[in-house]
């Protein structure tokens, strides 16, 4: 059965999730806050998805996202929050969050997020036991066997969004790929989200894959469309 972990204070809220959530066929793990969480996922095992409240008792549900990614670089993770300015948004996704979603919300659409992002979890796990290639683009090595990308050999640490939007990358090098294209190629065809998060995405990726992330030479932005890989640089 697929597993969720459900982070919010507010008993009400957290309750009418974890229903609707077990009446779709999912195992719920509730908290009231980010150390109970915590503490849960080391009693009772992991989870393929974790539900965030921002505004939580002590530690912030943005510290838990960036606890939890630095311990379970393949969970999916869903910032949750009453606060809908951008730079929140953006912050929560730039910490590790796979989606975020503002108060009040659709129960069926926080489902239906919830679903393609365990399929996406599911899909980005590695398979063992069959011989899989590494791709290769210019110095670039991404091995969907232990889904790491390795530049001049050196390992890079990505998620696995971060890890599924390199893959798109390298079965399509010198090819502009407009934003649309990666949000149906990573976050599935019926995501809800806005597109914005393919952004937030590559500037992420840019900090970890570029020497110089301000004067990238590999991602490169194609104005008023989308982006393009160039594996020897532009």
């Amino acid at each position: 059965m697929k597993r969720v972990l459900v982070v919010e204070d507010e008993q009400s809220i957290r309750e009418m999730i974890a229903l609707n959530l077990s009446m779709a066929g999912w195992e719920v793990l509730e908290a009231g806050s980010a150390e109970k969480g915590i503490q849960l996922l080391q009693t009772a095992g992991p989870c393929s998805v974790a539900l965030l409240d921002v505004m939580l008792p002590g530690m912030n549900g943005f510290s838990l996202c960036e606890t939890l990614r630095r311990d379970n670089p393949d969970m999916g993770i869903i910032i949750l929050s009453a606060k809908s300015q951008e730079s929140d948004k953006v912050k929560g996704l730039s910490i590790g969050a796979d989606d975020y979603m503002t108060k009040p919300f659709s129960v069926n659409e926080l489902v239906a997020r919830l679903e393609a992002l365990a399929r996406r979890v599911q899909r980005s796990q590695p398979v063992r036991g069959e011989d899989q290639d590494q791709l290769v683009s210019g110095p670039f090595i991404l091995d969907e066997r232990s889904r790491i990308l390795y530049k001049n050999g050196t390992p890079v640490d990505l998620t696995q969004v971060e890890f599924q939007i390199m893959e798109l990358f390298f079965k399509n090098p010198g090819t502009a790929l407009v934003r649309e294209k990666i949000l149906k190629g990573v976050w599935g065809e019926n995501y809800f989200g806005d597109v914005k998060i393919v952004d937030v995405n590559i500037r992420r990726l840019r900090m970890k894959v570029e020497d110089q992330p301000s004067d990238p030479q590999h991602i490169l932005t194609v104005w008023g469309y989308g982006y393009r890989w160039s594996p020897e640089g532009k």
